[in-house]
């Protein structure tokens, strides 16, 4: 792996190999070939003048994408799609003429989308059946061992272990069926052209309305759906990216719940996670066994339903038949900053223990302030209506950097929808925050330094993707 691009902790720490192939380049490109070929069938089948020849020469090529043709001619003529129907013509040029009949950019884009996260929700699915199982084999176990119950965090009448588990598998099994509900509901774009109408189509096939249906419902079968979109602009409506994140916000609420039931069992000495033989607890306190795996697993549910705000605006943004709220138009920065400290000064922030209370939530807060105040603290910065900001301060303990520095890792992204970058944003919210952990920690470590402030990666707008490189 190489060291010297940024890579996200969710790709390296927490995504499966599964999932990361699912959401890779490779997936969604080979799906694109996969429409393609899907529609030069279905409408070869309707009788355009498409050969079994054209569509062997497109078979051929499936899976082996010419990524560099594709980006030569993106630099070219800036259009994504258009790109890779290029490229995939360069391989095929017998079938170059018959790639993306008739069909509009969303073809390709969004019923991938939902053939994306179709495979994505299955996954999700089985890893939540494999913990219910678990979780019922635990609670069985267990119920009959009596345990404290708590209301309002304070000491009730008795419960056990494995009723406690129970009330745990039960809103997993809500998520379960909200995940199965989804996946159900899941249906493939098809074919609708730039606004829904279906007009390239109905040139094509003279007015045929039968075969336009035809088209559309062999394409669907194609890919494994039962059914299409029944009306639609040029994409399929946003509120699907809504309800699916909500379902998956649903498994993070669950997630949470049991996280910090945990934490709080941790805590009581009723309860804890699995301590490894060589794990270590501590920097300074080898021997405490901290629930980072609880903490953990909050952190992120809270990621996951922080998420749902977006979609809810894309969704609410769609104006008419399609608008680029979704697409072009959205950018997003990523920016990181490092905090340098004493051992000892980390040991007291990564175990709540210091004097003005917890520090990295507090500086999480500020960071995200900031990246809001940002136009009245630079000048000629324009206030820009935010879409998204997240902060994340991940410790640094002895060893785990090449210069040997202990300290805290602040990465931020920040997004908006709007005709300006939002890179100064995520500067500034990186920069406050490890700022607010200097101000938190000064009384004791008025040595801590501040470095390493600089842009990661910027997306969107006419520029484009820019990536650090060093």
């Amino acid at each position: 792996m190489a060291h010297d691009t940024y890579t996200s902790p969710f790709q390296t720490r927490y995504a499966s190999k599964e999932m990361q192939y699912i959401f890779s380049e490779d997936n969604k490109f080979k799906t694109w070939r996969r429409l393609w070929i899907a529609l030069a069938k279905a409408e070869q089948k309707q009788g355009l003048p498409i050969t079994d020849a054209q569509i062997a020469e497109l078979e051929t090529h499936k899976d082996d994408i010419n990524y560099d043709v594709a980006a030569a001619r993106e630099k070219e003529c800036r259009h994504d799609v258009m790109s890779h129907v290029y490229a995939y013509g360069v391989q095929c040029p017998e079938a170059k003429g018959i790639i993306h009949l008739g069909a509009t950019s969303c073809y390709v884009g969004d019923n991938t989308d939902i053939l994306v996260m179709r495979e994505a929700l299955e996954v999700v699915r089985r890893k939540l059946l494999n913990v219910m199982a678990l979780l019922a084999e635990f609670a069985d176990e267990y119920k009959a061992m009596p345990a404290l119950a708590y209301t309002h965090l304070q000491p009730a009448q008795l419960t056990t272990v494995g009723k406690r588990a129970a009330l745990w598998l039960g809103e997993l099994y809500m998520d379960y069926a909200e995940i199965e509900t989804r996946i159900k509901g899941l249906a493939l774009l098809g074919s609708k052209g730039t606004t829904g109408t279906q007009a390239s189509f109905v040139e094509l096939f003279e007015g045929d309305d039968a075969k336009i249906k035809a088209v559309e419902a062999d394409i669907a079968a194609a890919l494994g759906f039962e059914k299409v979109v029944p009306v639609s602009g040029q994409t399929y409506s946003r509120k699907v990216d809504y309800n699916v994140l909500s379902a998956l916000s649903g498994v993070a609420q669950s997630a949470m719940k049991f996280g910090n039931d945990m934490r709080l069992l941790a805590n009581f000495k009723e309860m804890e996670e699995p301590f490894e033989k060589n794990q270590i607890g501590s920097s300074a306190m080898p021997y405490k066994r901290n629930p980072m795996r609880c903490e953990r697993i909050c952190a992120l549910a809270r990621y996951v339903m922080i998420d749902v705000l977006n979609p809810a605006f894309t969704a609410g943004t769609q104006w008419f038949e399609r608008t680029l709220d979704d697409s072009a138009n959205k950018r997003v920065a990523v920016a990181e900053g490092f905090i340098s400290m004493k051992p000892e000064t980390l040991a007291l922030i990564v175990e709540g223990k210091a004097a003005k209370g917890d520090v990295l939530a507090c500086a999480r807060v500020a960071g995200v302030m900031a990246a809001k105040k940002t136009s009245e603290l630079i000048p000629m910065c324009h206030p820009l209506n935010i879409t998204k900001a997240k902060v994340e301060c991940a410790p640094v303990r002895e060893g785990e950097r090449e210069d040997g520095r202990v300290g805290i890792h602040v990465t931020t992204m920040c997004g908006v929808t709007g005709k300006t970058g939002i890179e100064m944003e995520a500067l500034t919210a990186a920069s406050v925050t490890c700022l607010t952990v200097y101000d938190m920690c000064k009384a004791v470590d008025r040595g801590m330094e501040i470095s390493d402030v600089r842009l990661l990666k910027k997306d969107g707008g006419k520029t484009g993707l820019w990536l650090r490189e060093e």
